[in-house]
């Protein structure tokens, strides 16, 4: 506190002159309305710029938060369209509205904690497990497709076995055809997949959507998988050649969204019951 003291003493002459160079700009600033108006729009430009710096700080530090709220609306979301497009196809086949029917699929958010796509059986790990009501065999997707199917569960977290899988097999349906098929990785590039046992008399073209059939208690009807990107036929050959892209870009994934069906056990019961006979 000494020295603080001495310091201030020794340069007693500059603060002096500042504390009256202060006085003076005060003065000026209150009674000259050009350089009033001016002080105070520079003034008002400062605060608005340091407020701005510190909005995108509190943005940024804010993103999982913000990221986590997104992606649980979005699963909020597809569960309202789903009970939506349930409910269309009951009121067009006549069914009776059924609530286990309409809510056939429900929607958990989950972000994803550990990824790979360099092996030729790539998993994925999710935050969430049984205490959220994940269970194995539920198809998991994003915004942009679908990602795969879950393998295991713990408490609090579950490992997905995804697309990019050289053991898995998807059905899939050309949109523009309504043919059915089979997308499977074949372990190389982690962007494409091959899309087999599509019939030699569908004429599919390059840009082609391909979607989800439902035919599995697993996956919802319609969600994207992704678009031709090469055909080719062999004269002999009863199957095309088809190089699919997907939709999803595995090495990017965040946020994940698992379907749970609410029917898949009913399903499962009765297809094991005819398979045993």
């Amino acid at each position: 506190m000494e020295r603080l003291f001495l310091f201030i003493y020794q340069y007693r002459a500059f603060f002096t002159f500042l504390v009256l160079q202060v006085i003076c700009l005060l003065l000026l600033v209150n009674n000259n309305q050009y350089q009033s108006a001016a002080f105070f729009n520079s003034s008002n430009a400062l605060v608005a710029s340091i407020n701005r710096t510190s909005q995108n700080f509190r943005d940024f530090f804010s993103l999982r938060e913000t990221n986590q709220q997104l992606a649980e609306e979005n699963a909020m979301l597809r569960r309202q369209l789903e009970q939506k497009k349930q409910s269309i196809y009951s009121l067009s086949v006549r069914e009776i509205q059924d609530p286990e029917i309409v809510n056939r699929f429900d929607f958990v958010s989950a972000r994803v904690t550990n990824n790979g796509v360099d092996l030729f059986k790539n998993h994925l790990t999710l935050n969430k497990g049984k205490k959220h009501g994940i269970q194995p065999g539920m198809a998991v997707v994003s915004a942009q497709g679908i990602v795969g199917k879950v393998k295991s569960v713990s408490d609090n977290f579950s490992v997905v076995t995804t697309l990019l899988n050289i053991d898995v097999l998807t059905s899939v349906q050309l949109k523009r055809t309504s043919h059915f098929a089979t997308a499977k990785w074949n372990g190389q590039n982690p962007d494409y997949v091959d899309l087999l046992y599509l019939p030699r008399h569908v004429q599919p073209i390059k840009g082609d959507t391909v979607v989800t059939s439902g035919y599995n208690a697993v996956y919802p009807e319609g969600l994207l998988v992704g678009t031709v990107e090469k055909v080719s036929l062999k004269d002999e050959a009863l199957f095309y050649d088809i190089t699919l892209k997907l939709s999803q870009d595995f090495r990017s994934l965040t946020y994940l969204a698992v379907i749970k069906s609410n029917l898949k056990v009913e399903i499962d019961s009765l297809e094991n019951t005819l398979n045993t006979r």
